[in-house]
């Protein structure tokens, strides 16, 4: 038997207050135990910082309280207590290298933070609903295609340690890979929407396993293609990695056909084994990754070796914020910031770092289930798994699962263009999750609502 009530599901916008008030907490005490222990005084700038820290996410708060009331409440306290962390480490590696606050990389951190926080606030004011982006399909597409080809260019790319994707205006120096991202997660969401009954469709069976069709193994080995492109022209193993298995993971979600696992993985190891024989970069991350501390590894780079070692020297509880020596590895701020991490707060901090993005994912992918459009259900999954995927391939590289990539984690790295794009990827998640989560209006109430004086319908919830 069901029964009508009129009161309103909640929007849980106070239970996101409060957790961004609690992030915001532990951002500040960190930041206050480093000054104690690195400077023996309280940091002069630590109000300075809190105050600026607290304008952005309550500012951001409210915007969604007055423009997406019903969005997820748990990512954006996730996303600002990383982004924070980040900062603060970025701050304590500053104070052992000697860099000033005015010359430190934090400073330019925190306003990287404050323009990507802005952005992802333009996004939620200009993307009002989610499945305008469906009508962009193959503009993001061609987007996709220009971005990771900018850096290729003769005059505006430029390559650092061996990977061309980089790109330069000025003063200014950007990663459009990290845009790619998103723009191309678009491109697979609307494709596979389109195409996926077609991709579901089973061929011939070998040894009883169902195979797609011939004819639709086309997407799958273009996409192929253009990851060994990026690997072969960039020298970017990271992207092409990232690339490829982003658009696999959607394809299985579209089509629900393990088939689709099996020929990525067969071709991600076929292509793997080609470009190991044929590139010497890539010969060269595979010795660093087998064989870490031999004399050969040693002569190519020890940055792995010190990395392993700072995080062995971590332990279970890790040195104290501030008493370690992550700042001997190359890098500590930007690739090699988890085993900073992992050096000072030891393997229970480097769980908890790990605990918050699997929250952060599982977030985006209860929006993806809660979807109730195709289109949204795909780009949710895409923008989610790129979050995990890339933790993953970085996480992995500097803790020898696999060879490492150079790929930034997200929000705590030290880069303006990752930043830039993973606040982005909070803000699309956010509106497809208002979306998701708003209650549908009754019928029986609209109508009723025609004839009112306000002409506004009443939330109306049935409950069994």
């Amino acid at each position: 038997m069901s029964t009508v009530t009129t009161v309103p599901p909640r929007t849980r916008r106070n239970v996101e207050l409060l957790l961004l008030l609690f992030a915001i907490g532990i951002v500040l005490l960190a930041y206050l135990n480093v000054g104690l222990v690195m400077q023996d005084e309280v940091p002069p700038d630590i109000a300075t910082y809190g105050i600026g820290l607290t304008v952005l996410a309550v500012a951001f708060h409210l915007v969604l309280r007055w423009k997406a009331s019903y969005a997820d409440p748990i990512l954006l306290p996730i996303a600002t207590l990383l982004n924070g962390l980040g900062v603060v480490m970025i701050h304590r590696l500053d104070l052992a290298e000697g860099r000033t606050v005015a010359n430190g990389l934090a400073t330019k951190q925190l306003l990287w933070s404050a323009v990507s926080v802005v952005v992802a606030v333009v996004v939620l004011f200009v993307l009002r609903d989610h499945r305008i982006l469906r009508r962009y399909t193959f503009t993001a597409m061609l987007a996709g295609i220009v971005l990771l080809l900018l850096p290729l260019l003769p005059i505006i790319g430029s390559a650092h340690y061996g990977s061309q994707i980089w790109i330069h205006l000025g003063p200014m120096s950007f990663q459009p890979g990290e845009v790619a991202k998103i723009v191309l997660t678009v491109f697979f969401a609307g494709y596979l929407v389109q195409t996926r009954d077609a991709l579901s469709l089973v061929g011939k069976r070998v040894l009883g396993f169902p195979l797609p069709r011939a004819r639709d193994l086309g997407p799958i080995l273009v996409v192929w293609a253009a990851s060994i492109g990026v690997l072969v022209l960039e020298k970017d193993l990271g992207t092409s990695l990232l690339f490829f298995g982003l658009f696999v993971a959607m394809l299985y979600v579209a089509t629900e056909r393990t088939s689709w696992i099996a020929i990525g993985l067969l071709l991600f190891v076929g292509g793997s084994y080609v470009a190991y024989l044929l590139f010497g970069h890539v010969q060269e991350r595979v010795l660093l990754w087998l064989h870490p501390f031999s004399p050969h590894a040693l002569h190519v780079s020890d940055q792995l070796a010190l990395g392993l070692m700072g995080m062995g020297n971590g332990g279970l509880l890790g040195t104290g914020l501030g008493q370690g020596h992550p700042e001997l590895t190359y890098f500590a701020e930007s690739d090699f910031i988890f085993p900073s991490f992992a050096e000072e707060l030891g393997l229970v901090g480097a769980f908890a770092l790990l605990v918050l993005y699997i929250l952060l994912v599982e977030r985006g992918l209860r929006t993806a289930v809660g979807a109730r459009d195709g289109f949204g259900k795909l780009l949710a999954v895409g923008l989610s798994f790129s979050l995990a995927l890339q933790c993953f391939v970085v996480i992995g590289g500097v803790t020898r699962v696999i060879p490492l990539t150079g790929l930034t984690t997200p929000f705590l790295s030290y880069g303006g263009s990752s930043l830039l794009a993973n606040w982005t990827i909070i803000a699309i998640l956010l509106r497809i999750s208002d979306q998701a989560r708003r209650p549908l209006p009754d019928p029986a109430t609209d109508a009723a609502a025609g004839s009112s004086p306000s002409g506004e319908a009443t939330e109306v919830v049935r409950v069994r």
